[in-house]
């Protein structure tokens, strides 16, 4: 089936014979709505959201479930014929969800009723936790790649929905990644593909039980999707998750249509399908902005109070100030963990500092830094640590990193963005073959010495892997204290305009 879009504006496939018009031969077409979220990250409320003017970067707020609710009510009513689904990266993020282990997102979801949803950092307390929340949901969790040791499903790979006759399949794939560089709890005792070679087989099931529709939802990110696509026919639309991209109007890969929604909850997708004779024949596409404007949905709007109100407190008390924007929404550098990492090193007095390239965290707005904003930046709250590690290491380590990212073979991207530093200036080409892209690494305005060993702080294993260094220690301070010191040391911050890695 093809389906053909561009932006909003519709392409016809098969025009009716007009003398068939009043014939049975004619069926009128079937109006089918596909919603979709993705990478909300537990974002429940109206927040701080990057966008971009003519001057550079701004900070609106948008988002919110209330309003994510209210929009998809209304759509539901001008046409049940309507199915939602969320794109993973939900029951983690900030705060209130983390500290519920996700369950405090259970009632807002299953009021929002969702078709189905696929995870990422929904593993994030561990298998058996995210078994229990799916147990508790309206809906399934899916996952077409994701095996038990002994081979098993660990979740329903597929579902398959009817509205007026019509059949929708809908294949789900969770992150790759899970058991590859995440934390290990995330995914333990379970294996990870990338999906493509189940994929074929599900759709050929699906086709088999009647569908019309195939519909890939899947948290692999937008580059490995489509490369999926490029290698497996059949699948008419592609609900991509992962990498936050914001796609205004759908992409066609060998006859699909692929989309993403950005991050946070500040925007919606929406398709509108004209479907005859159990076939596609018009497909629009729209990314709309979750803004104040829109309705809100009475039911989710005081579930999410009933969520926030214990963390009222930590919303408005105010810590410091910064005279720039603090966000991760560049591949590259990041001015918010610029801010982690000179905390960390302030707390272990180190001149070198590591730190994981999380897509997730709100913006923060010049202006004030609040007691939630730290939490937004590490809601898990991680213990900060220190290892001593050689400047080979050091080069290695970076070196692996800028491969996980920029890998030619999306399936071999691990990230996240580029690993975060603090104390380091690295000149790299981001076109150079694997283990070559960096070209200088500076140190105090010197090459930094290979043979020589430097105690470096850090948190997660994602900041620095276990396989590097020695002498690995965790600190009694956690990341959010850390900030926290540091903003009562230095409580008016401006960001670094030295930045850690230059492209030459």
């Amino acid at each position: 089936m093809e389906i053909e879009s561009e932006g909003t504006v519709p392409f016809l496939g098969i025009s009716p014979n007009l003398s068939e018009l009043g014939s049975k031969k004619y069926m009128a077409a079937m109006k089918l709505n596909i919603l979709f979220i993705n990478d909300v990250h537990g974002y429940l409320a109206p927040h701080p959201e990057l966008f971009y003017d003519a001057t550079g970067e701004v900070v609106e707020m948008a988002g919110g479930y209330a309003h994510i609710g209210g929009l998809v009510e209304r759509i539901r009513k001008e046409n049940p014929n309507t199915l939602l689904f969320d794109g993973g990266d939900t029951l983690h993020g900030t705060k209130p969800v983390v500290d519920s282990q996700g369950e405090a997102m259970i009632p807002i979801l299953n009021a929002l009723q969702p078709d189905a949803l696929v995870g990422h950092w929904d593993f994030g307390y561990g298998p058996a936790q995210l078994q229990k929340i799916n147990n508790q949901l309206t809906f399934p969790i899916l996952g077409c790649n994701v095996y038990r040791e002994d081979g098993s499903n660990f979740l329903q790979p597929t579902a398959l929905y009817e509205k007026e006759g019509v059949k929708i399949g809908v294949i789900g794939i969770c992150a790759m990644i899970v058991d590859k560089v995440m934390p290990e709890k995330m995914g333990e005792g379970l294996r990870f593909t990338s999906g493509v070679d189940e994929v074929p087989k599900y759709i050929r099931q699906l086709k088999s039980a009647g569908a019309d529709v195939i519909v890939l939802l899947s948290h692999n990110g937008f580059p490995q999707d489509v490369k999926l696509l490029k290698q497996v026919g059949g699948i008419d639309i592609c609900l991509s998750a992962h990498t936050h991209n914001r796609l205004y109007s759908s992409i066609e890969i060998n006859g699909a249509q692929i989309v993403q929604c950005g991050c946070h909850g500040a925007f919606m997708g929406k398709f509108s399908l004209e479907i005859t004779e159990h076939k596609i024949k018009t497909s629009t596409y729209e990314l709309i902005k979750i803004h104040s404007s829109l309705p809100k949905s009475a039911t989710v709007e005081t579930l999410v109070e009933n969520v926030l109100e214990p963390y009222q407190d930590i919303r408005t008390k105010v810590l410091g100030r910064t005279d720039r924007i603090l966000h991760r929404y560049n591949t590259i550098n990041s001015t918010m963990d610029n801010f982690l990492l000179k905390a960390i090193a302030h707390a272990t007095k180190t001149d070198i500092a590591f730190s994981n390239g999380w897509r997730y965290g709100a913006p923060i707005g010049v202006g004030d830094i609040t007691e939630n904003d730290l939490y937004n930046i590490t809601p898990m709250n991680p213990p900060v640590s220190t290892v001593d590690v050689t400047g080979a290491e050091i080069k290695q380590m970076l070196e692996e990193n800028l491969e996980h990212t920029f890998c030619k073979n999306p399936f071999r991207q691990m990230g996240g963005y580029v690993k975060r530093v603090f104390g380091l200036q690295i000149n790299m080409r981001i076109e150079n073959p694997k283990g070559h892209r960096i070209q200088e690494i500076y140190y105090k305005g010197e090459h930094l010495d290979l043979d020589k060993s430097y105690t470096v702080s850090f948190v997660t294993t994602q900041g620095v892997s276990k396989k590097y260094g020695k002498n690995r220690k965790a600190h009694d301070q956690k990341a959010v204290e850390a900030m926290k010191a540091y903003l009562n040391a230095h409580p008016d911050f401006s960001p670094d305009t030295i930045e850690s890695f230059r492209l030459v």
